[in-house]
C-alpha cells in the first residue's frame, strides 16, 4: 500500500465510543483514568487499526505501534508486492528467504492447521482470490469448476520450510494468512507496549480487541459484541475484558447475497464454499489474539456442538457462540 495514501489521525484526551465489525467498547461511566488516554488511529493490512494506551500516554510509543503496523503488512501483506508472502506466492517453487516474524507466523499457522486438520489452512489463497471478497467487483460466485480447481491447490503440506527460506510444492499454491495475521500482530504490539512500562491500554486491529490489564485500576474494559445483521452498535451480549484479548468471527462482516443465497468470506477446505455450520458469530476470549484469532475461524467452520468440545478442552479459552436464529451460548 502506497504510504501517501496512509491516513491517520492523533486523538488526545479520548473519551471516544468507535465501533468495529464484530465488537465495539462501552466506556463505563465514572471511571475516568487519572490521566488523559492518548489514541492513534491508522490503515493498514486493509483495516482501520486504534491504539489507546491510558496510563502511560506517549505519542512516541502509539506512533511506534503504527510502525509495528507498517513492519508486518510488508512482511504478511498477500497483495503488497515485495512483501515476504508476496514473494513467495510468486516464486514459481523456488525458494525465498523470509524474515524471523514471517517463518513464526507460517509455523504457527501450520500449527493450528494441523489441530483443525486443514479447516483453517495457510495455503487458502488460490480458493480466497477467487471469491475476491472484501474487494469492489465481490458478488460473483465462482463456477463449480473453478472452485474445484482452487482447492486442488490447497494443501499445507505444500508448504516447505528450510531455515529462514520458504517454497511452495505446488507452485499455483497461495498463502493467505487472513485468520491469523492480526491476531500475530497484535500480540507483538503488547509485547512492545509492555516491554516499554505500559499497564492500561488497548489494542484494536479491525476487530481484534487485546486488553493489556484495565481502564483504570480495578475496573476492565468492557466490550460488547454486535449483534449480527443488525445495526452498527446493537450489542447481542457485552464482556467485561481484562489483560486478555477477544476476537469474532461472523458470517455478517465480508458478505454478499445472490439470488437469496447469503455468500461470506469463512471458507469451508471441504468445499471450496463459504462455511454452512448454523453459526452467525464465534468470539473468543483468551490470553493471546492469535490464538483468539485461529480459534474464532475454526470454531465458526465446526459449528457449536464440535465447538464446544474444542473449547472445553484447552486451558484460559472460553467462547461465545450465537447461532443462525440469534441463539447464545456461552461457556463459562
Amino acid at each position: 500500500m502506497n504510504n501517501n495514501n496512509r491516513k491517520f489521525y492523533l486523538i488526545k484526551k479520548i473519551m471516544l465510543l468507535f465501533f468495529l465489525p464484530a465488537l465495539f467498547l462501552f466506556f463505563l461511566a465514572g471511571c475516568s483514568p487519572s490521566v488523559s488516554p492518548l489514541s492513534l488511529t491508522g490503515f493498514y493490512f486493509n483495516t482501520v487499526i486504534t491504539v489507546t494506551i491510558y496510563d502511560k500516554p506517549s505519542e512516541q510509543l502509539v506512533n511506534g505501534c503504527m510502525e509495528l503496523a507498517s513492519y508486518y503488512e510488508s512482511r504478511f501483506s498477500r497483495t503488497m508486492e515485495g512483501s515476504d508472502i508476496w514473494n513467495i506466492n510468486h516464486s514459481n517453487g523456488s525458494f525465498v528467504t523470509v524474515s524471523d516474524e514471517t517463518i513464526d507466523l507460517i509455523n504457527t499457522a501450520l500449527s493450528y492447521a494441523e489441530l483443525s486438520e486443514g479447516l483453517v489452512d495457510p495455503s487458502i489463497g488460490s480458493l480466497s482470490i477467487l471469491w475476491n471478497f472484501g474487494n469492489e467487483n465481490q458478488g460473483i460466485v465462482p463456477a463449480d469448476e473453478e472452485i474445484e480447481e482452487a482447492l486442488s491447490h490447497v494443501n499445507y503440506k505444500n508448504i516447505i520450510i528450510e531455515g529462514n527460506q520458504v517454497t511452495l510444492t505446488d507452485a499455483k499454491s497461495r498463502l493467505d494468512f487472513g485468520f491469523i495475521a492480526k491476531g500475530y500482530i497484535a500480540d507483538k504490539m503488547k509485547e512492545y507496549l509492555v516491554s516499554e512500562g505500559v499497564s492500561s491500554a488497548l489494542i484494536n486491529l479491525g476487530g481484534n480487541v487485546l486488553a493489556i490489564g484495565n481502564k483504570a485500576a480495578d475496573t476492565p474494559f468492557k466490550v460488547g459484541l454486535q449483534k449480527p445483521f443488525s445495526p452498527a452498535g446493537t450489542a447481542a451480549f457485552s464482556l467485561e475484558l481484562s489483560d486478555q484479548s477477544m476476537v469474532s468471527s461472523g458470517n455478517y462482516e465480508r458478505c454478499f447475497e445472490k439470488d437469496g443465497v447469503l455468500y461470506h468470506h469463512l471458507l469451508s477446505t471441504a468445499t471450496g464454499y463459504p462455511a454452512d455450520s448454523g453459526l452467525s458469530q464465534v468470539t473468543i476470549i483468551s490470553e493471546k489474539s492469535v490464538d483468539g484469532d485461529a480459534l474464532s475461524t475454526i470454531c465458526f467452520i465446526l459449528g457449536y456442538e464440535k465447538s464446544l468440545t474444542l473449547i472445553e478442552g484447552l486451558e484460559n479459552v472460553d467462547a461465545v457462540f450465537i447461532t443462525t436464529d440469534g441463539t447464545i451460548y456461552q461457556t463459562f
